[in-house]
């Protein structure tokens, strides 16, 4: 063991200490640094890749050309509109999600329709191409242009894609590669974090686009060092109930693009299908003339999307009443329930209190305020909302409904699902005049609200 020297990783952010400690010194991360044994062969390559690769000169930055870096299709809608637009040549981008949710199934029909156009590369690590033939078949996965290769060894992938000189290579997962330069196993930090350094510079020499699928822990934060994310130009992450039939592409770094915008899709038996109307899809079967649900509109990037908001609420039999929330914060579900009480006059806190959104999306956008506290009342006091209603407006401590932006799009999505009434903050209200047939209603407090629809 001459040749070895023993360095200590941080599993959460992948920073290096040179000896062991509880906590770790660049993320504070309890417990999270472990010791890996490395050749000095291994610590070395980078350096050798250097040499091989020779050093920058500086450039005068107003010399340098500010062209848009060229994008192309996946052939997928709802991926491009991610990605801002189409995926970029010689970009890496990492898709995470749980097990099962679809990581596979989107990357395989992302490589059949781009290889209609260009030559794409499919590894895999966890299946053998028979495996990957027969979901292609039930998929109708099929390209001229698509290879498929079994492989977890990284140098001898980077030599078939020097062979074969692809346009996009999929890498199916990274956590099973293996590169020959770290001693430890398949999916270590070391490891995870090597093969994504390699395959990131395979990319910018080669002007190859890069998928990278990867697996998540149980908190949802894809497995393996966070300087993997740092590494890539752009996150993914692949969300959704494994019961429920939608799925929800949602952008966490982006470096060409937003990283507001989602992706909806809809998994059927022969593979995911883009669903281009996501609001008449999470309010379709909405209940009418029910006690507890409202409807709201939330922007998601440049896309108005409406939402169904339920609420129950039920005299608590203990003395600490049960609150839940899914779909929307918990803290602040509880903060709206304080304002609720204490400005609007109803009195919630004896109540066990159940907060859904419908469709297995999550709310964070506080434009949801207004209409998650008419659904705690209506709830409340056993009558039903207006069912062609929609409430917008971020709620104060104070009781006060605040305005929220891009209202001129909200409000024309809403009238072309066939809505008429409005709840809206009365600040801004002469803005707002010409929004067709819909019915506008300002109001300036939770009290003025719940005034309006009771």
């Amino acid at each position: 063991m001459k040749n070895a020297k023993s360095i200590f990783y941080c599993t959460e952010c992948g920073n290096e200490t040179p000896r062991w400690q509880g906590q770790c010194p660049a993320c504070g991360s309890w417990n999270s640094i472990v010791e890996k044994t490395v050749s000095k062969s291994a610590s070395g390559a980078a350096g050798r890749d250097r040499e091989r690769s020779g050093r920058n000169a500086p450039a005068r930055l107003s010399a340098v050309s500010a062209e848009l870096e060229p994008r192309f299709s996946t052939g997928i809608g709802e991926l491009d509109r991610v990605l801002g637009g189409g995926a970029v040549l010689g970009s890496v981008i990492l898709v995470g999600g749980n097990p099962g949710i679809g990581k596979s199934t989107l990357m395989l029909q992302v490589c059949s329709q781009m290889g209609k156009f260009a030559k794409v590369l499919y590894v895999t690590g966890e299946e053998s191409i028979t495996q990957v033939k027969m979901r292609a078949e039930r998929l109708g996965a099929e390209a001229p242009e698509l290879y498929i290769l079994a492989e977890t060894v990284l140098d001898d992938i980077i030599e078939s894609a020097g062979g074969l000189s692809p346009d996009v290579l999929v890498i199916d997962s990274v956590q099973t590669l293996y590169s020959g330069d770290v001693t430890s196993s398949p999916g270590s930090v070391s490891q995870v974090r090597e093969c994504a350094a390699q395959l990131v510079r395979l990319a910018k020499e080669k002007g190859i686009t890069v998928f990278l699928i990867g697996h998540v822990n149980k908190e949802g934060a894809i497995a393996g060092p966070k300087v993997l994310e740092h590494m890539v130009d752009c996150v993914l992450y692949f969300e959704g109930e494994r019961d429920l039939a939608y799925r929800i592409l949602r952008s966490a770094k982006n470096r060409y693009g937003s990283t507001n915008e989602i992706g909806v899709f809809e998994m059927l038996s022969d593979g995911l299908r883009e669903v281009d109307n996501p609001s008449e899809m999470l309010i379709s079967g909405r209940p009418l003339n029910t006690p507890g649900s409202c409807v709201t509109c939330v922007m998601e990037g440049s896309r108005p999307l409406l939402a169904e908001i339920q609420a129950l609420l039920a005299k608590s039999s203990y003395n600490v009443p049960r609150r839940t929330a899914n779909g929307v914060d918990y803290n602040r579900a509880m903060l709206l329930m304080a304002v609720v009480e204490r400005r609007g006059g109803l009195e919630v806190s004896g109540c066990d209190a159940y907060i859904n959104v419908t469709g297995g999306i999550s709310l964070n956008e506080p434009g949801a305020d207004l209409a998650t506290v008419l659904a705690i009342a209506s709830s409340l006091k056993d009558k039903p909302l207006p069912d062609d209603l929609v409430a917008l407006g971020e709620i104060g401590l104070t009781g006060e409904i605040r305005p929220v932006n891009a209202v001129e799009q909200r409000l024309a999505e809403i009238s072309r699902l066939g809505f008429r009434k409005c709840i809206l903050p009365y600040k801004g209200r002469g803005k707002y005049a010409a929004a067709g047939q819909l019915e506008l209603i300002p109001v300036k407090t939770v009290r003025e609200a719940l005034k309006a629809v009771f």
